[in-house]
C-alpha cells in the first residue's frame, strides 16, 4: 500500500497533539466523486474544535484531511470528508462526474455531501492561494447573508470579529448588498483592517462599550441582524444589541461554546436566536450554487479583496493553530503542501 505523510492526531487536547507521519495514500475515486492533487489548504477554527474535542470525530482524524505525498498532496473528495478546504488541480475522476476532467484547477470544500456539489472550477485570474482561502469562509458569509437572515439594502448589521477571515469576508459582502455594517474589533490595527474592508462602525470591545455604541448609532433601536462567530464571550451583548424582530446568528465558537440557554431571554423585543452550520444548508448541487456562484461573481468583479495573514509549510500546522487560537491574525491562514 503506497503511503504519505499527513497531520494527524490520536487523542484530543493541545498542538501537541498534532502529529507529521505516514498515511495510507487515496485509491482511485469512487463514483460520483474526485481526487485532487492539492496545491493549499485552508485553516479553520472548526479544526481546533476537532483536536481539542469540542466537536467530537472519530480518531485517529486528519484535520482538515490535509494529506500530503513526498511531491505531491492528494485529497478524497468522498462523503465522510470533514469540512476540507483546499485547491489544486483534479488528478482522477469517478465514474458519473460530468462537470470536472483531468487537469481542472479547483477550490473545493466538502462536509456531508459529495465532491461535485462542494467543488468549483477556479477562474484562471483567481490563484491557488486565493482559492483556498475563499471558498469555505465565503460560502459562510454568503450562507450567513443569504440564508441565516436574507440582508437588505439599508439594514443595520453587527459583525463581531470584523477583522477576522470569515468578518472580512462577511463585511464586504453585506457592503455589496447595502447594509450599514457595524464591526467589532480587539486593537486599532484591526479596525484599520475592517474599515478597510467597508465597514461603517468600527467598535474597539476593548475600550467601549458595545451595546452603548450600536444604541448610539442606531438611534436607540439596535441592529437588524448580529453575526457572531465569537461565541461565549459575546453572546449576552449581541442579544443585547438587537432591535425589535432582529435576529442573531451565532455561527462559531472563537472564545468557547456558548452556555446552556434560557430561551425567556428572547421575549423581550420578540427577537430570534439561530446558530447556522454552512453545510446543514448545503444538501444538493442546486444548494451549492446558490452559494458559491454569487460569491465568484463578486471575486471575478473584483468587489471582495482577499486578505491571506500568512501561508504555513503543512509541517508547521501547530503553528497555524497556536496563531488562530490567540485570535492574533487578520484574514485567512493557509497551508502549503
Amino acid at each position: 500500500m503506497s503511503t504519505m505523510k499527513a497531520i494527524q492526531f490520536s487523542q484530543v487536547g493541545g498542538v501537541e497533539v498534532l502529529e507529521f507521519k505516514d498515511v495510507p495514500r487515496p485509491s482511485a475515486p469512487l463514483p460520483g466523486t474526485i481526487l485532487v492533487q492539492n496545491k493549499y489548504a485552508g485553516v479553520n477554527f472548526i479544526d481546533t474544535y476537532h483536536r481539542t474535542g469540542l466537536y467530537k470525530v472519530q480518531l485517529p482524524f486528519i484535520p482538515g484531511r490535509c494529506v500530503q505525498s513526498c511531491t505531491n498532496v492528494y485529497s478524497s473528495l468522498i462523503t465522510d470528508m470533514c469540512f476540507s478546504e483546499g485547491s489544486g488541480v483534479v488528478e482522477a475522476v469517478g465514474d458519473g462526474v460530468t462537470e470536472f476532467k483531468v487537469g481542472d484547477r479547483v477550490a473545493y470544500m466538502a462536509g456531508q455531501t459529495y465532491a461535485e456539489y462542494t467543488t468549483v472550477k477556479l477562474p484562471d485570474n483567481v490563484s491557488f492561494e486565493d482559492g483556498a482561502a475563499l471558498l469555505l469562509q465565503g460560502a459562510t458569509a454568503m450562507s450567513l447573508v443569504l440564508r441565516a437572515n436574507e440582508v437588505k439594502p439599508g439594514d443595520f448589521v453587527l459583525i463581531h470579529a470584523a477583522a477576522g477571515g470569515t468578518g472580512r469576508l462577511l463585511t464586504q459582502v453585506c457592503k455589496n448588498l447595502g447594509a450599514f455594517v457595524i464591526g467589532t474589533t480587539s486593537t486599532a490595527e484591526k479596525a484599520a483592517t475592517a474599515k478597510a474592508c467597508g465597514a461603517d462602525v468600527i467598535i474597539n470591545y476593548s475600550t467601549s462599550d458595545v451595546v452603548e455604541e450600536v444604541k448610539r448609532v442606531t438611534g436607540g433601536k439596535g441592529v437588524h441582524v448580529v453575526y457572531d462567530g465569537v461565541g461565549r464571550t459575546t453572546f449576552e451583548t449581541s442579544l443585547a444589541c438587537l432591535r425589535r424582530l432582529g435576529t442573531m446568528a451565532s455561527f462559531g465558537n472563537a472564545s468557547g461554546k456558548v452556555a446552556d440557554v434560557d430561551i425567556m431571554k428572547l421575549v423581550p423585543r420578540a427577537v430570534k436566536l439561530m446558530r447556522p452550520s454552512l453545510f446543514e444548508f448545503i444538501k444538493d448541487k442546486e444548494d451549492f450554487d446558490f452559494l458559491v456562484q454569487p460569491l465568484m461573481k463578486m471575486m471575478n468583479e473584483k468587489k471582495l479583496n482577499l486578505h491571506i495573514h500568512k501561508i504555513y509549510d503543512i509541517k508547521d500546522s501547530a503553528n497555524a493553530h497556536v496563531d488562530l487560537e490567540g485570535r492574533s491574525t487578520q484574514g485567512k491562514l493557509i497551508l502549503k503542501l
